[in-house]
């Protein structure tokens, strides 16, 4: 299958009481597969649960 690149745009809950925004640009076959992929690598990298990682806007990037 052909991998596109997505920009994946959300936040993180960083404290109880503060939200970090992220953008992150990532490879994947369509933009179901982009949210699960961002989900799992800041997941894992600031050890959140899914529920603390709000995905806003999943956008395929033309070009390059």
């Amino acid at each position: 299958m052909d991998e596109k690149k997505f920009e994946v745009k959300g936040t993180y809950r960083e404290k109880p009481d503060f939200w970090k925004p992220f953008t992150k640009v990532l490879t994947a076959p369509n933009p179901v597969q982009a949210k699960e992929r961002i989900l799992s690598v800041i997941g894992s990298k600031h050890r959140l649960a899914r529920p603390y990682i709000k995905v806003e806007t999943v956008s395929e990037v033309s070009g390059e």
